[in-house]
Protein backbone atom coordinates (compact mmCIF):
# COMPACT_ATOMS: atom_id res chain seq x y z
CA UNK A 1 0.00 0.00 0.00
CA UNK A 2 1.36 3.45 -1.08
CA UNK A 3 2.13 5.59 2.36
CA UNK A 4 -0.36 8.87 1.49
CA UNK A 5 -0.71 10.78 4.48
CA UNK A 6 -4.27 10.95 5.01
CA UNK A 7 -5.00 15.06 4.97
CA UNK A 8 -8.95 14.93 6.22
CA UNK A 9 -10.38 14.60 9.23
CA UNK A 10 -13.68 13.59 8.06
CA UNK A 11 -15.45 11.56 5.31
CA UNK A 12 -18.20 13.76 4.18
CA UNK A 13 -18.49 13.49 0.27
CA UNK A 14 -16.28 12.28 -2.62
CA UNK A 15 -16.08 15.18 -4.19
CA UNK A 16 -13.61 16.34 -1.13
CA UNK A 17 -10.86 13.36 -1.80
CA UNK A 18 -8.54 13.60 -4.58
CA UNK A 19 -7.92 11.20 -6.98
CA UNK A 20 -5.02 9.53 -5.35
CA UNK A 21 -7.31 9.23 -2.02
CA UNK A 22 -9.80 7.09 -3.44
CA UNK A 23 -7.09 5.25 -5.07
CA UNK A 24 -5.67 4.68 -0.95
CA UNK A 25 -8.54 3.88 0.50
CA UNK A 26 -9.90 1.58 -2.42
CA UNK A 27 -6.19 -0.48 -1.89
CA UNK A 28 -6.60 -0.62 1.59
CA UNK A 29 -10.77 -1.69 1.60
CA UNK A 30 -9.68 -4.34 -0.84
CA UNK A 31 -7.15 -6.22 1.41
CA UNK A 32 -9.74 -6.06 4.21
CA UNK A 33 -11.97 -7.47 1.67
CA UNK A 34 -9.50 -10.37 0.86
CA UNK A 35 -8.94 -10.28 4.91
CA UNK A 36 -13.25 -11.04 5.19
CA UNK A 37 -12.93 -14.54 3.08
CA UNK A 38 -10.81 -15.66 6.77
CA UNK A 39 -11.62 -16.86 9.99
CA UNK A 40 -11.44 -15.89 12.80
CA UNK A 41 -12.24 -12.32 11.30
CA UNK A 42 -11.75 -10.14 15.00
CA UNK A 43 -8.83 -7.59 14.66
CA UNK A 44 -7.96 -5.15 17.27
CA UNK A 45 -6.40 -2.12 15.03
CA UNK A 46 -9.13 0.33 16.80
CA UNK A 47 -9.65 -1.30 19.97
CA UNK A 48 -10.66 0.79 22.63
CA UNK A 49 -12.28 3.19 20.57
CA UNK A 50 -16.01 3.80 19.93
CA UNK A 51 -18.32 4.76 17.34
CA UNK A 52 -21.71 6.21 17.50
CA UNK A 53 -24.32 4.80 14.48
CA UNK A 54 -26.26 8.39 14.49
CA UNK A 55 -29.45 7.39 12.00
CA UNK A 56 -32.37 10.14 11.37
CA UNK A 57 -33.44 7.57 8.15
CA UNK A 58 -34.28 4.28 8.38
CA UNK A 59 -31.52 1.71 7.54
CA UNK A 60 -30.74 -1.39 7.46
CA UNK A 61 -27.81 -2.41 5.56
CA UNK A 62 -25.96 0.71 6.14
CA UNK A 63 -26.20 1.19 9.70
CA UNK A 64 -25.18 -2.90 10.03
CA UNK A 65 -22.29 -2.13 7.87
CA UNK A 66 -20.80 0.57 9.88
CA UNK A 67 -21.57 -1.68 12.92
CA UNK A 68 -20.32 -4.79 11.94
CA UNK A 69 -16.64 -2.79 10.10
CA UNK A 70 -16.34 -1.41 13.58
CA UNK A 71 -16.96 -4.68 15.59
CA UNK A 72 -14.73 -6.61 13.17
CA UNK A 73 -11.83 -3.72 13.97
CA UNK A 74 -12.38 -3.89 17.67
CA UNK A 75 -14.50 -0.54 18.16
CA UNK A 76 -17.40 -0.48 20.97
CA UNK A 77 -20.70 0.56 18.95
CA UNK A 78 -23.13 2.34 20.37
CA UNK A 79 -26.24 2.44 17.83
CA UNK A 80 -28.28 5.90 18.92
CA UNK A 81 -32.14 5.24 18.30
CA UNK A 82 -33.62 8.69 17.79
CA UNK A 83 -37.25 7.10 18.68
CA UNK A 84 -35.91 6.61 22.24
CA UNK A 85 -33.82 9.69 22.60
CA UNK A 86 -34.46 13.18 23.72
CA UNK A 87 -35.20 14.47 20.29
CA UNK A 88 -38.32 13.24 20.87
CA UNK A 89 -38.95 15.59 23.81
CA UNK A 90 -37.67 18.58 21.54
CA UNK A 91 -33.95 18.75 22.46
CA UNK A 92 -32.53 20.21 18.96
CA UNK A 93 -29.57 18.26 17.42
CA UNK A 94 -26.64 20.15 18.42
CA UNK A 95 -27.44 20.09 22.01
CA UNK A 96 -27.39 16.29 21.22
CA UNK A 97 -24.64 16.13 19.65
CA UNK A 98 -22.60 18.12 21.87
CA UNK A 99 -24.13 15.76 24.64
CA UNK A 100 -22.60 12.89 22.45
CA UNK A 101 -19.18 15.01 22.04
CA UNK A 102 -18.74 14.53 26.17
CA UNK A 103 -19.00 11.37 26.15
CA UNK A 104 -15.50 10.81 24.15
CA UNK A 105 -16.52 8.75 21.63
CA UNK A 106 -14.67 8.94 18.58
CA UNK A 107 -16.59 8.78 15.49
CA UNK A 108 -19.99 9.75 14.69
CA UNK A 109 -21.64 8.25 11.12
CA UNK A 110 -24.64 10.06 10.73
CA UNK A 111 -27.34 10.11 8.22
CA UNK A 112 -30.11 12.05 8.00
CA UNK A 113 -32.35 13.52 5.33
CA UNK A 114 -31.11 17.17 5.31
CA UNK A 115 -27.85 17.69 2.96
CA UNK A 116 -25.14 19.22 4.48
CA UNK A 117 -25.81 18.01 8.20
CA UNK A 118 -22.81 16.20 8.74
CA UNK A 119 -21.16 19.17 7.40
CA UNK A 120 -22.84 21.27 9.73
CA UNK A 121 -21.28 18.91 12.50
CA UNK A 122 -18.07 18.79 11.80
CA UNK A 123 -18.22 22.40 11.85
CA UNK A 124 -18.05 22.30 15.47
CA UNK A 125 -17.92 18.34 16.89
CA UNK A 126 -14.25 17.69 18.16
CA UNK A 127 -14.68 13.69 16.88
CA UNK A 128 -14.24 12.12 13.17
CA UNK A 129 -17.60 12.55 11.22
CA UNK A 130 -18.66 9.68 8.61
CA UNK A 131 -21.26 10.99 6.39
CA UNK A 132 -23.65 7.76 5.89
CA UNK A 133 -26.06 9.58 3.40
CA UNK A 134 -27.25 13.34 3.35
CA UNK A 135 -29.82 14.49 1.77
CA UNK A 136 -29.60 14.05 -1.72
CA UNK A 137 -25.87 15.72 -1.51
CA UNK A 138 -23.67 12.47 -1.13
CA UNK A 139 -23.14 9.26 0.15
CA UNK A 140 -19.52 8.86 -0.14
CA UNK A 141 -19.29 4.73 1.19
CA UNK A 142 -21.91 3.70 -0.70
CA UNK A 143 -19.78 5.59 -3.98
CA UNK A 144 -16.49 3.52 -2.65
CA UNK A 145 -18.07 -0.10 -2.44
CA UNK A 146 -19.35 0.48 -5.30
CA UNK A 147 -15.99 1.78 -6.95
CA UNK A 148 -13.95 -1.55 -5.06
CA UNK A 149 -16.92 -4.00 -6.47
CA UNK A 150 -16.17 -2.73 -9.48
CA UNK A 151 -12.23 -3.05 -9.06
CA UNK A 152 -12.61 -6.29 -8.34
CA UNK A 153 -14.65 -7.31 -11.33
CA UNK A 154 -13.05 -5.67 -13.81
CA UNK A 155 -9.50 -5.67 -12.44
CA UNK A 156 -9.72 -1.50 -12.83
CA UNK A 157 -11.19 1.48 -12.46
CA UNK A 158 -10.74 3.68 -15.16
CA UNK A 159 -11.60 3.54 -18.68
CA UNK A 160 -14.82 2.04 -18.05
CA UNK A 161 -18.54 3.23 -19.50
CA UNK A 162 -21.26 3.08 -17.04
CA UNK A 163 -24.68 3.62 -17.33
CA UNK A 164 -27.05 5.03 -14.21
CA UNK A 165 -30.70 5.02 -14.32
CA UNK A 166 -33.41 6.01 -12.33
CA UNK A 167 -34.03 8.38 -10.00
CA UNK A 168 -31.77 10.82 -10.94
CA UNK A 169 -32.72 13.72 -9.30
CA UNK A 170 -33.15 12.62 -5.86
CA UNK A 171 -30.34 9.97 -5.61
CA UNK A 172 -27.57 11.17 -3.61
CA UNK A 173 -26.18 7.28 -4.28
CA UNK A 174 -26.32 8.93 -8.53
CA UNK A 175 -24.71 11.76 -7.41
CA UNK A 176 -21.35 10.31 -5.57
CA UNK A 177 -21.34 7.56 -7.83
CA UNK A 178 -20.93 10.02 -10.73
CA UNK A 179 -18.34 12.36 -9.02
CA UNK A 180 -16.38 9.14 -8.26
CA UNK A 181 -16.17 7.46 -11.33
CA UNK A 182 -15.53 10.67 -13.50
CA UNK A 183 -12.63 11.72 -11.19
CA UNK A 184 -11.10 8.31 -11.92
CA UNK A 185 -11.57 8.63 -15.90
CA UNK A 186 -14.82 6.57 -16.58
CA UNK A 187 -17.32 8.10 -19.29
CA UNK A 188 -20.54 7.63 -17.55
CA UNK A 189 -24.46 8.50 -19.10
CA UNK A 190 -27.42 8.70 -17.09
CA UNK A 191 -30.89 8.56 -18.25
CA UNK A 192 -34.64 7.24 -16.64
CA UNK A 193 -37.87 9.17 -16.39
CA UNK A 194 -37.50 12.44 -18.03
CA UNK A 195 -39.43 14.08 -14.76
CA UNK A 196 -36.18 12.48 -12.85
CA UNK A 197 -32.97 13.29 -14.73
CA UNK A 198 -32.16 16.72 -13.72
CA UNK A 199 -29.52 18.83 -16.08
CA UNK A 200 -27.91 19.89 -13.29
CA UNK A 201 -26.31 16.36 -13.26
CA UNK A 202 -24.52 17.11 -16.81
CA UNK A 203 -22.10 19.63 -13.88
CA UNK A 204 -20.27 16.53 -12.75
CA UNK A 205 -19.26 15.19 -16.55
CA UNK A 206 -22.19 12.37 -16.79
CA UNK A 207 -23.75 12.68 -20.11
CA UNK A 208 -27.85 12.38 -20.48
CA UNK A 209 -28.85 9.90 -22.70
CA UNK A 210 -32.59 8.74 -23.69
CA UNK A 211 -34.36 6.59 -23.55
CA UNK A 212 -33.18 3.91 -21.30
CA UNK A 213 -32.84 1.11 -24.17
CA UNK A 214 -30.28 3.53 -25.98
CA UNK A 215 -28.34 4.61 -22.74
CA UNK A 216 -27.29 0.69 -21.91
CA UNK A 217 -26.05 -0.14 -25.51
CA UNK A 218 -22.17 -0.41 -25.46
CA UNK A 219 -21.81 0.37 -21.32
CA UNK A 220 -19.62 -2.24 -19.31
CA UNK A 221 -22.14 -1.61 -16.31
CA UNK A 222 -25.43 -1.22 -15.90
CA UNK A 223 -26.36 0.38 -12.01
CA UNK A 224 -29.90 0.76 -11.35
CA UNK A 225 -31.46 3.34 -8.63
CA UNK A 226 -34.02 2.16 -6.14
CA UNK A 227 -37.43 3.69 -7.04
CA UNK A 228 -38.38 5.55 -3.77
CA UNK A 229 -42.12 4.32 -3.29
CA UNK A 230 -42.90 8.08 -1.48
CA UNK A 231 -41.75 9.95 -4.84
CA UNK A 232 -44.50 8.07 -7.31
CA UNK A 233 -47.45 10.67 -5.06
CA UNK A 234 -45.13 13.46 -5.71
CA UNK A 235 -46.37 12.11 -9.40
CA UNK A 236 -43.05 12.01 -11.32
CA UNK A 237 -44.06 8.52 -12.98
CA UNK A 238 -47.58 7.88 -13.48
CA UNK A 239 -47.56 4.03 -11.58
CA UNK A 240 -45.00 1.81 -10.55
CA UNK A 241 -46.43 -0.73 -13.08
CA UNK A 242 -45.67 1.76 -15.74
CA UNK A 243 -41.59 2.43 -14.34
CA UNK A 244 -41.52 -1.01 -14.90
CA UNK A 245 -42.90 -1.38 -18.05
CA UNK A 246 -40.61 1.61 -19.56
CA UNK A 247 -37.58 1.89 -17.01
CA UNK A 248 -37.54 -1.53 -15.56
CA UNK A 249 -34.55 -3.44 -16.17
CA UNK A 250 -36.18 -6.90 -17.67
CA UNK A 251 -35.40 -9.68 -20.24
CA UNK A 252 -36.25 -7.28 -23.48
CA UNK A 253 -33.36 -4.95 -22.15
CA UNK A 254 -31.42 -7.44 -21.92
CA UNK A 255 -31.32 -7.92 -25.48
CA UNK A 256 -29.68 -4.66 -26.09
CA UNK A 257 -26.59 -5.02 -23.68
CA UNK A 258 -22.99 -6.30 -24.07
CA UNK A 259 -22.77 -10.21 -23.22
CA UNK A 260 -19.48 -9.00 -20.86
CA UNK A 261 -21.97 -6.16 -18.88
CA UNK A 262 -22.63 -6.34 -15.53
CA UNK A 263 -25.60 -5.08 -13.25
CA UNK A 264 -25.18 -3.11 -9.75
CA UNK A 265 -28.23 -1.70 -7.84
CA UNK A 266 -27.06 -0.24 -4.24
CA UNK A 267 -30.68 -1.86 -2.49
CA UNK A 268 -33.16 -2.79 -0.96
CA UNK A 269 -34.00 -3.84 -4.49
CA UNK A 270 -37.66 -3.29 -5.38
CA UNK A 271 -38.01 -6.85 -7.57
CA UNK A 272 -40.19 -6.31 -10.38
CA UNK A 273 -39.90 -2.70 -10.58
CA UNK A 274 -36.76 -1.30 -11.55
CA UNK A 275 -35.29 -5.19 -11.98
CA UNK A 276 -37.28 -8.05 -13.29
CA UNK A 277 -37.40 -10.59 -9.98
CA UNK A 278 -35.43 -13.08 -11.87
CA UNK A 279 -32.35 -11.09 -12.48
CA UNK A 280 -31.45 -9.80 -9.21
CA UNK A 281 -29.32 -13.60 -8.37
CA UNK A 282 -28.05 -13.67 -12.33
CA UNK A 283 -24.47 -14.64 -12.41
CA UNK A 284 -23.79 -11.12 -14.30
CA UNK A 285 -25.82 -9.27 -10.72
CA UNK A 286 -23.00 -8.17 -8.77
CA UNK A 287 -25.75 -6.86 -6.12
CA UNK A 288 -24.59 -9.12 -3.36
CA UNK A 289 -20.86 -8.54 -3.93
CA UNK A 290 -21.58 -5.00 -3.13
CA UNK A 291 -22.94 -5.71 0.45
CA UNK A 292 -19.72 -7.60 1.44
CA UNK A 293 -17.89 -4.81 -0.61
CA UNK A 294 -19.46 -2.31 1.60
CA UNK A 295 -18.67 -4.15 4.92
CA UNK A 296 -14.71 -3.65 3.48
CA UNK A 297 -14.66 0.26 2.62
CA UNK A 298 -16.09 0.84 6.22
CA UNK A 299 -13.45 -0.95 7.65
CA UNK A 300 -11.01 0.64 5.50
CA UNK A 301 -12.57 4.53 6.13
CA UNK A 302 -12.55 3.82 9.62
CA UNK A 303 -9.19 2.61 9.82
CA UNK A 304 -8.08 5.61 7.72
CA UNK A 305 -9.36 8.39 9.64
CA UNK A 306 -8.46 6.92 13.09
CA UNK A 307 -5.49 6.22 11.59
CA UNK A 308 -4.82 10.05 10.68
CA UNK A 309 -5.05 11.10 14.60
Amino acid sequence: MNDLKWAHRHLLGISDLSKEEIFYLLEKANDFRNFLEKSPKRLANLKGYFLVNLFFEPSTRTRVSFEIAAKLLGMEVINFSTSLSSVQKGENLRDTVLTLSQMKVDILVVRHRESGLPLYFAGFLPFHIVNAGDGIREHPTQALLDLLTIKRQFGKVSGLRVAIVGDITHSRVARSLCVGLVKLGNSVVVSGPITLVPRSIEEVGAEIVFPVERAVQDVDIVYLLRIQRERQEAGYFPSLKEYSIFYGFDSKVMQLVRKSFVLMHPGPVNRGVEIASELVEAPFSLIQEQVTCGLAVRMAVLDTLIGSD
